[in-house]
């Protein structure tokens, strides 16, 4: 009797799904027609179906002629509520999570029917009593997998009719997932492997293939997996409006990996140059290591770019980049008197080193070397954060270390520094400073007097040393000679070689005591005699003629140093049951000693203007310096501070109180020169900092403060400034810096208790969820084929927080505030004084609003401000960046799809900024 209803319960589902489409089953064999429902096309169940077999597995079945068909030989099959054999129309019916596998070939299903004598299968959706659909049909066959409303397959011609399709394709450059290529097609005819025709298609990158919020409709198309789609008339759909953008015909590559090709151009219109082809040109990959990308510019007022980029990688060895730009700018036209030619450059180059492919060397390099106003006037790269740039900085190094005890570090080191700001030098060019190269080498510390693995203890046999040599030709150019014979006139060698030696120990238990020396000898290649000549005329002042004198030269000095210092705790209780329990003092006392004698030796004279006698040293102008003129002979003091307090929690399950930083640091320095006739004592340095308002707040701080009195010209005289009328400190210079942040989530916990008290008044019964509020919301959930959700649970979280109208937009909001006064001869001036705000909002799940402004209250104007607009449309990106006012004003647009594969169906445009000379 239950046999009889399950016979009974399939045949009335199998004939509501079939009879449709049965009838039209020729037509739809020939594609002519749009399937709307499901339209597996499959016969009739036979009427004697309870006199056929009802099988519990997939036992092998013989045909007429007493030879087992191909199909039920080789495959294998399942279903969840019933497999029926019909040998009258022989026949197999599988209900309900069917699955069927054969060769590289998977089938799952609600509903498969197997024909075993023609070897095809139809495979079809489940359909339940309120008309929802499920149980899709899933088809692999290889690496393709196809998800359809209903699919036929032949398995002797591997031919396929598929109505329905949703496919995801990986496209050139792009990666399964949200990166990939899907394509919905009403109706695929799969011909073989790698052949498939498709009528009314949609190609998109949308996560919903059903209703993409874009989608490129293609009327006919051929589909190659793996490889490539060529389609017929074709055009652009957005939120299933048509777009006059199409095509008569496309191509879409498909290719796993790299794929040789054009790249084609952006066309738009720039009002100081006029129409342009922008970005054109050809990818080359060069084996599995190695790409070239040449692209150009080209504008209708003469100007014109090339770039070359190439990336290389090997993999476990090294991998980087070379980016090559040229650049032809014109403006205006000839015969206009504002017509100029010029052109820029820019090279950039970033090679890293894998660890493992060389534990003891090490080769890399970064190097961003060009024109000083590449980013300020260049095709096409005009940006804020460009235009800001004052500085290119290249730096190329390798590295060796010598593991054997003592271990020897060495590198060598090219570097390059370009400031690109308009008039950084007297003359109004940019400073170019160069290394070419630096060798450095280090030998690890060693201590003489005690084995290497032994205990370090006590003076002697704490003595360590060390050895260092620094060795650079240092160079000094500009544009106009840089990269020409000229910018090696000014070059300079100098040597450097450091032995540092100390010692510490412990005095009286609680003391750190430290003592040490240092010896430099300094070489050079180029000396300097410097010498007087008197004018010819006697009304005339002389000049100091200086003479370079080539040849090795070399100096060397020496100091001596020592050092004292402790900690001291101090802690103040006020009792458990304080608020504030106690408050702890750490102080960090430091006295240190330092000598450096004078080094006359090194030193020459020359009778200069009246008489007067000059010294001077051979050394002066070289790479390093001359040595020290007068003996040092110093003491200096240091102490550093923190303060903290112990809090009660305010929690009163927690039992240990909270650690709050008063004072995260706060320093007093200051220094005594024994040697000096006259103002012995040394500006009293005072630098601090702390966060405050659970560390939403941070203050730093600092300021410099003179015992000493200054004369009428603002020069220090040997007077105490109390003596002389004043305080006793006078305050020279003082610096302050303020920050404050705080966001959306600061506020999260005590959001979490409002939702948890929410969720207990939810549990008793206190919401009401109605139909018409689900009506209502247009974000219900939705599986992956665009069928929605109804879950309880999801349902409440999505009432309690909206995804659009939500309580909890994320935000944060930046303030910094920075002040510094001068006041070292009475100008009692702020050298910078500015606020400075930064903020973004997430207005939506998809709206996203940031600005970003100051004011400097010295210069009396506002800083850089920015106002930037960011809208996420699903597929899309839309972007608006605008500074409304100062002289970087500008603004620019952008609307594209954010899929790197369709990254050139885009729009943008923007301001051009004024044009810097």
């Amino acid at each position: 009797m239950q046999s009889n209803k399950h016979h009974l319960l399939f045949l009335l589902l199998l004939l509501i799904g079939t009879l449709s489409g049965l009838a039209q089953e020729d037509q739809i064999i020939g594609l002519p027609i749009k399937v709307e429902k499901d339209t597996i096309i499959a016969p009739l169940y036979p009427v004697a179906v309870e006199k056929d077999t009802i099988l519990s597995d997939s036992t092998q079945v013989g045909s007429s002629n007493g030879q087992s068909p191909l199909l039920l030989d080789k495959i294998q099959y399942k279903a969840k509520d019933s497999i029926i054999l019909s040998q009258k129309n022989q026949k197999i019916y599988l209900y309900n999570e069917a699955e069927i596998y054969y060769q590289d070939t998977e089938l799952k299903a609600g509903i498969i029917i197997m024909d075993y004598v023609n070897n095809e299968v139809y495979a079809g959706r489940m359909k339940d009593s309120l008309g929802v659909y499920s149980q899709l049909p899933y088809f692999k066959q290889g690496d393709q997998v196809v998800i359809p409303d209903s699919i036929r397959f032949n398995f002797d011609t591997q031919k396929a009719l598929i109505f329905n399709s949703r496919t995801e394709q990986q496209a050139a450059g792009g990666q399964l997932g949200s990166d990939a290529m899907k394509v919905y097609a009403e109706i695929t005819k799969k011909e073989n492997d790698s052949v498939y025709f498709m009528s009314e298609a949609r190609i998109t990158t949308a996560e919903d293939t059903i209703n993409p919020d874009y989608y490129i409709r293609v009327r006919k198309a051929k589909l190659v997996p793996g490889k490539k789609v060529i389609a017929g008339l074709s055009n652009l759909y957005i939120a299933d409006v048509p777009t006059p953008i199409g095509l008569p015909f496309a191509y879409f590559p498909l290719s796993v990996g790299r794929t040789a090709g054009l790249l084609m151009p952006s066309i738009g219109n720039d009002p100081n140059r006029g129409y342009f082809l922008q970005n054109g040109g050809y990818y080359l990959p060069i084996g599995d290591n190695l790409d070239i990308e040449l692209t150009g510019d080209f504008y209708t007022n003469g100007s014109w770019g090339i770039r070359s980029r190439s990336n290389y990688v090997k993999r476990y060895k090294y991998r980087g980049n070379i980016n090559v730009t040229y650049q032809n700018l014109v403006t205006s036209q000839k015969g206009f008197s504002d017509f100029s030619r010029s052109s820029n450059y820019n090279i950039q180059i970033s090679h890293s080193q894998d660890t493992k492919a060389s534990p003891n060397s090490r080769f890399s390099a970064s190097v961003n070397l060009g024109s000083s106003q590449f980013f300020q006037n260049s095709l096409g790269r005009v940006s804020s954060a460009n235009l800001l740039s004052n500085n290119l900085s290249s730096s190329i190094s390798y590295s060796k270390t010598l593991p054997a005890y003592p271990s020897i570090n060495m590198s060598l080191t090219a570097t390059h520094s370009q400031n690109t700001s308009p008039g950084s030098t007297d003359d109004g060019k940019d400073n170019i400073q160069m290394t070419l190269p630096t060798f450095q080498a280090s030998m690890e510390r060693i201590f003489p007097f005690v084995k290497r693995d032994g205990i370090k203890k006590g003076v002697f046999q704490n003595i360590n040393l060390q050895y260092d040599v620094n060795a650079r030709y240092s160079l000094t150019t500009n544009d106009d000679d840089f990269l020409k014979a000229a910018m090696f006139d000014n070059g300079r060698f100098g040597a450097r070689h450091r032995i540092p030696i100390s010692t510490n120990f412990k005095l009286l238990k609680y003391l750190s005591v430290s003592m040490g020396g240092n010896y430099e000898d300094v070489w050079t290649l180029e000396t300097f005699n410097q010498r007087f000549v008197e004018a010819e005329d006697p009304t005339q002042q002389g000049t100091v003629v200086r003479d370079s004198i080539p040849g090795f030269d070399r100096y060397n000095t020496y100091n001596l140093n020592a050092s004292i210092g402790t900690t001291i705790y101090g802690t103040f209780q006020f009792g458990d049951d304080k608020k504030i329990q106690a408050i702890r003092h750490v102080m960090r006392p430091s006295l240190s000693y330092g000598y450096a004698p004078s080094f006359d030796q090194f030193y020459d004279e020359y009778i200069g203007e009246n008489g007067e006698v000059v010294q001077f040293s051979r050394f002066e102008g070289t790479l390093n310096g001359a040595p020290r003129l007068g003996k040092s002979n110093s003491i200096s003091f240091s102490l550093a501070n923190t303060l903290e307090a112990k809090v009660r929690d305010k929690d009163s399950t927690i039992t240990e109180p909270k650690k709050v930083p008063i004072l995260s640091n706060f320093n007093i320095s200051t220094g005594y020169n024994l040697e000096a006739d006259s103002l012995k004592l040394s500006p009293l340095s005072v630098n601090g900092g702390t966060n405050i308002l659970d560390n939403k707040m941070s203050i730093n701080f600092s300021a410099g403060l003179d015992p000493y009195a200054i004369d009428n010209t603002g020069r220090r005289i040997n007077t105490f400034n109390i003596d002389n009328g004043g305080s006793l400190l006078r305050l020279t210079r003082a610096n302050i810096n303020v920050g404050y942040r705080i966001d959306s989530e600061m506020f999260g916990k005590k959001e979490e208790e409002e939702e948890s008290e929410e969720q207990e008044e939810e549990e008793a019964g206190q919401y009401d969820y109605s139909a018409q509020d689900e009506i209502n919301n247009p974000f219900e959930k939705v599986d992956e084929f665009g069928n929605p959700i109804y879950d309880e649970d999801t349902r409440k979280d999505r009432d309690i927080e909206n995804p659009v109208f939500s309580t909890k937009i994320p935000w944060d909001f930046n303030l910094a505030y920075s002040a510094t006064y001068n006041n070292s001869a009475r100008q009692n001036e702020f050298g910078s004084h500015s606020l400075m705000v930064r903020g973004n909002i997430q207005l939506s799940p998809r709206w996203k609003v940031g600005g970003s402004t100051g004011y400097d209250f010295k210069g009396k104007g506002f800083t850089l401000t920015q106002l930037r607009f960011e809208r996420k449309l699903g597929s899309f990106n839309l972007r608006f960046n605008w500074t409304p006012f100062g002289q970087y004003r500008r603004w620019d647009f952008f609307i594209g799809i954010s899929s790197s594969i369709l990254k050139d169906l885009k729009w943008e445009n923007r301001s051009q900024p004024p044009r810097i000379r």
